[in-house]
C-alpha cells in the first residue's frame, strides 16, 4: 500500500499498515482460498480508507478492521450464493504457516481441513478467539452477536474440532501413521 507522493503518512494509515498481516491470516482461514483471501483483504482496505473518518481515534482498530472485513465476507458469501448458486470450495487447501517439522504440517493441515467442516459460525468464532487471540467481547462485536453467543460457538466449535481430529487420529491411526497431540485451538 503506497502513499502519493508529496503526502505524510498519517496516524491512521500507519497504523492500517501494520494490521495487514493481520487481516491476510485472518482472510486465509476464514475464506481458505488464497486469490478470495486477497480479494477479500483489498476490499476491507478500500473500504476502511472510504470509512476512515467513521473510525474513532483512541478505539480498538483492529476490531473495527474485523468488523469490516466480516462484513464484506458475509456480503461477498450471499453475492457467490445469489450469482453461481453455491460457493466454490477450493479444492486443495494451503498451510497456515512454514514449518520444517513434517508432524506439525501435517497436524496444521488436518487442523485446516477440520476446521472446513465446521459451520461458518462457528469457524469465525474459533479463527478471532483462538488464530488472533481476540477477547470474546471483541469478536461479539466484530461478529453483532452477544457475547453469550460466542461463548457457546466456541465451546460446540472446540467440541466439534476434537471430534473430527480425534476421528482423523482414530483413521491415521488404522493406517499405522502416528498419534496426533491435540491442538492448542482446541484445547
Amino acid at each position: 500500500m503506497e502513499m502519493p507522493k508529496g503526502k505524510k503518512m498519517n496516524d491512521f494509515h500507519r497504523r492500517l499498515m501494520e494490521e495487514i498481516p493481520r487481516l491476510r491470516r485472518y482472510a486465509r482461514a476464514l475464506t481458505r482460498n488464497a486469490t478470495k483471501a486477497d480479494d477479500l483483504v483489498q476490499d476491507t482496505l478500500s473500504r476502511a480508507l472510504q470509512k476512515q473518518d467513521l473510525w474513532q481515534p483512541g478505539t480498538d482498530l483492529r476490531a473495527w478492521l474485523f468488523t469490516i472485513m466480516h462484513n464484506q465476507n458475509v456480503n461477498q458469501v450471499r453475492r457467490d450464493i445469489r450469482d453461481k448458486g453455491q460457493v466454490e470450495l477450493e479444492a486443495s487447501s494451503q498451510g497456515l504457516v512454514a514449518t520444517t517439522d513434517p508432524t506439525a504440517s501435517r497436524q496444521l493441515h488436518e487442523l485446516e481441513l477440520a476446521l472446513g467442516k465446521l459451520p461458518e459460525d462457528q469457524r469465525q468464532v474459533i479463527l478471532l478467539v483462538g488464530l488472533e487471540g481476540m477477547s470474546y467481547e471483541q469478536a461479539a462485536a466484530i461478529l453483532k452477536v452477544p457475547v453469550g453467543t460466542i461463548r457457546s460457538r466456541l465451546s460446540r466449535g472446540r467440541d466439534a474440532l476434537r471430534q473430527l481430529m480425534s476421528m482423523d487420529d482414530r483413521r491415521s491411526t488404522r493406517v499405522g501413521e502416528h498419534h496426533l497431540q491435540p491442538t492448542p485451538l482446541v484445547a
